[in-house]
This record gives C-alpha cells, structure tokens and sequence, in this order.
C-alpha cells in the first residue's frame, strides 16, 4: 500500500501558524524531523511511481524556514510543505510541484519562470502554428484532471507581435503552468498518491510536446549536437 501523508503533519502546520516564532519551534523541532522524515519517503515513493511514466532526475524538498530578509513578513517559518520532481534536462523540459497545507493543497506543473531565449521560441511557435497545442489543451481527460492552462500574461501583445495575432491568447503569456486543488480528506486518504501520480501522467502529452518545441529551433531541428 502506498504511504499516506500523516495526520500529524496537517496538525503540527495549523499549530505552527498560530505559533510562528523561534521558541515555539524549537520545542517542537523532534516532532518536526519526525514528520519531515515521514514525509522525505512519501516524496520519495511518490518519484519512483513518476518514473514509470516519466524521467525524473531530481527531487528538491523545501526547507520549512522562510527567506526574511526582503520579506515584509517577518515569521521565520512556512505554514507548507513542498516538493519539487525535476524532468531530466536538458533534453526533457518542464517541472513538477507539490504544495501541501491545512485547505490549501495542491499540485502543479509547466513552466513558471521561463528563460527568455525559451519564452521567446515558445511564443514563435504559437505565432506560427498553435494547431497541435490547442488540441493538447482541449484534450477531454487533461481538462477534466487539470482544467484551463493558466499562468501570468501581458495585457498586450509582446514587443515584436501583432496584437491581432489570431493566437494572442497565447502569445502573451509569461507562463504556462497547470494547478489542481484538494481537500484535506483528499490529502489525507489512502489514494492521495495515486491521485497525484496519475493527474502528473495525464499531463504527459503536453509536456511531450513543449520538451519538443524547447529542443527544436523554428524550422524543427534539433539544437543539440549528434
């Protein structure tokens, strides 16, 4: 059976928010490890089912304590727990993410922050063809998973594109990333990994085909050497 994520760590978040400082967490820091650790082998099991369908390479677990320094917020802990699966680069392109917290879960995966050389090849792409992308996105059981492509846009289009480019909606994107929300009984229950898994495999075909778009130059020929 798979592993579950524990009880104990929805309920040492939500005491967490209500006591974010030093001292409360360091009384608290072995029941912490405890749950980290617990929680280290459900990403990792987690992985090993995304390898069946996917090269994954990389698995990043989010430190718990917050980055202050620029930060209005001055709370030294994150009231989350994160994961990151990382595809093998640089011949597989895109990223997985998961974001676990009392009513405020969920997964994700696309693009948040591409590369200017890379946003830039994708909308080329767009502007020249956006046929294979919207029958991806129009797919029956990627919308029932996942939903509509979302991500941060320009109000216009992007320098050097017509605005009245029939594929503007597109073009003026700055990311191109997926959410899927869940209840914490979702979170907590026996299949929630499972779940996760197979939302992240039905994702497989566009990620197929922007690995494709990101590897290839505009007239479809591989920028790697043989």
């Amino acid at each position: 059976m798979a592993k579950k994520v524990p009880q104990k760590a929805f309920t040492f978040l939500q005491q967490l928010a209500k006591n974010n400082d030093r001292d409360w967490f360091n009384e608290h820091k072995a029941e912490f490890k405890a749950i980290a650790s617990e929680m280290k082998e459900f990403y990792n099991e987690l992985m090993i089912s995304m390898q069946e369908h996917d090269a994954i390479e990389k698995l990043k677990v989010f430190r718990i304590y917050r980055d202050i320094r620029f930060s209005k917020n001055k709370t030294p802990y994150k009231t989350h727990l994160g994961a990151s699966f990382t595809r093998a680069k640089p011949k597989l392109r895109g990223g997985y993410y998961l974001h676990l917290t009392p009513g405020e879960s969920f997964i994700a995966c696309g693009f948040w922050a591409p590369e200017k050389e890379d946003l830039l090849r994708i909308r080329k792409e767009f502007e020249m063809d956006a046929t294979e992308i919207r029958e991806i996105l129009g797919d029956k059981t990627l919308k029932n998973i996942w939903g509509e492509m979302e991500g941060e846009e320009l109000k216009t289009a992007p320098k050097g594109f017509n605005k009245e480019h029939e594929n503007i909606d597109l073009i003026r994107k700055k990311q191109f990333v997926f959410t899927k929300n869940f209840t914490d009984e979702e979170v907590l229950s026996p299949g929630f990994m499972e779940e996760i898994n197979n939302a992240f495999k039905a994702i497989r075909p566009y990620f197929d085909f922007m690995t494709e778009v990101l590897t290839t130059d505009e007239n479809g020929m591989s920028i790697f050497e043989d």
